[in-house]
């Protein structure tokens, strides 16, 4: 702050007055240690700031622009950057970036059928109750606005690992756009596991009238897995899927529509399924939000979309595999 007063006065009064009055104040400072100052304006300390503010963007683009302090902290220590949150996020302030943020819905896509009997809610919010994998299933589905119309598209989440194990697209939203996704998660963790078993799993979901319609009702049964369905008109009967959805649309779907329309079905689920896959318990999406992520398993990162083409991961699967694509349920 000195050296800065000096250089800011130095055309009215000269260096060596001011440094004399302000050595007779008690702020000591010789003529010497401003030319040495003026000689090398650029500090060591501010020179490494500017190279971690360059890392800090690097990976800020490499995750398509859309993580906020906390991942943007996680992803620098798998980077090797020992920074710490806070100074995560001043880098951040510095650089001018910050996290895409979550807006309000406009679609309603849970329509009840007043007619249709309904599951007892067996989770009752307990998200943090499962001990193990496969304890409990949460599913739900939302819209993606394209070219072509609404693309409706369903998921189904590993409450205990957080891992995304089916999803459909569809430009429609009938029973099949859930039964789909049922059937996708059940073939990823019989691909994972010959003795896997869906006996004591329960599948919870909202109360839409897909997952209360007679045939998803029949599958649930034949696959040996319990029904539970939250009460109506409460969003936090189902919160885990709201988060997850909400993340979905904050990652991939918003930042996308910045600058374009989606162009159809094929290129949503194209994306969906390169996010999906990114999207596993100890990739850069969901590190900071899964705790209890299966051990043995790598980061996932996004790298660029190249033009005309698919993003990419840049790590092998997780050993049992990522969820399939729905091409192969057709």
């Amino acid at each position: 702050m000195k050296l800065c007063f000096v250089h800011d006065y130095k055309g009215r009064f000269g260096v060596e007055p001011i440094c004399a009055v302000l050595s007779e104040h008690g702020m000591t400072i010789a003529p010497g240690t401003y030319y040495k100052w003026l000689s090398c304006p650029v500090r060591p300390a501010e020179l490494d700031e500017a190279y971690l503010v360059n890392e800090i963007i690097d990976l800020y683009r490499h995750n398509k622009c859309v993580y906020g302090v906390r991942k943007m902290w996680h992803a620098a220590k798998r980077a090797g950057l020992a920074l710490g949150r806070d100074q995560v996020g001043r880098l951040m302030r510095i650089a001018g970036v910050q996290g895409v943020r979550r807006g309000a819905h406009h679609v309603a896509t849970t329509i009840r059928d007043r007619g249709a009997a309904r599951h007892p809610d067996l989770v009752k919010r307990a998200w943090k109750a499962p001990n193990r994998p496969d304890a409990i299933w949460a599913a739900d589905f939302t819209y993606v606005w394209s070219a072509c119309g609404f693309v409706y598209v369903s998921f189904i989440t590993d409450v205990y690992s957080r891992r995304i194990l089916g999803w459909k697209a569809s430009m429609s939203k009938t029973t099949n756009l859930v039964s789909a996704a049922l059937a996708q998660a059940l073939s990823t963790r019989r691909r994972a596991s010959s003795e896997f078993t869906a006996k004591g799993l329960i599948h919870h979901s909202d109360a839409g009238s897909q997952y209360t319609a007679l045939a998803f009702t029949e599958e649930l049964a034949e696959a040996g897995i319990a029904g539970s369905i939250g009460t109506v008109g409460d969003a936090l009967d189902n919160a885990l899927m709201e988060s997850t959805i909400g993340l979905y649309k904050t990652e991939l779907i918003k930042p996308y529509s910045v600058s374009r329309n989606w162009g159809g079905l094929r290129e949503v689920e194209r994306e969906t399924a390169e996010w999906g896959s990114a999207s596993s318990p100890t990739s850069a999406a969901t590190s900071a939000c899964s705790p209890r992520s299966p051990p043995g398993t790598g980061p996932r990162q996004w790298s660029p979309t190249p033009p005309g083409g698919a993003w990419c991961s840049r790590s092998p699967p997780a050993p049992d595999g990522p969820p399939l694509s729905p091409m192969a349920l057709r």
